[in-house]
């Protein structure tokens, strides 16, 4: 077993905490069950999100389906002109057995405009 890092990212349609908790837990819902991360397994989370995501921090929804015992941090992406918005993204270290080439990164909501070469 050794650390893999695994890749999501979501797009939201409005600046609200509630879209934001919706939109975070599903995917990192479906990170977990698609590359079938253990919760003992979890390293990391890192959460990024654009500039025009005030509503919440991405972490809030990590703690609320049990994983305040991970660490966990948020971050503001860079700003790059023309760059879609409303995006959060989520990069995972987990102990994993799984090879690199079958790690499945999680693009939903439309953020998978972001990395086709990588969505599921």
């Amino acid at each position: 077993m050794s650390i893999k890092a695994f890749r999501g990212a979501t797009m939201l349609k409005e600046n609200n905490s509630v879209e934001m908790n919706d939109a975070v837990i599903e995917l990192l819902n479906s990170i977990l069950k698609n590359n079938e991360i253990k919760r003992d397994d979890l390293i990391s989370i890192i959460f990024t999100a654009t500039k025009d995501l005030d509503c919440s921090f991405p972490a809030a929804a990590a703690r609320e389906i049990g994983l305040g015992d991970v660490p966990l941090l948020c971050s503001q992406e860079i700003d790059v002109k023309d760059a879609p918005e409303k995006v959060v993204r989520i990069l995972i270290h987990a102990n994993s057995n799984l090879d690199r080439k079958n790690i499945q990164h999680i693009y939903l909501r439309g953020a998978e405009v972001l990395r086709q070469d990588l969505a599921q």
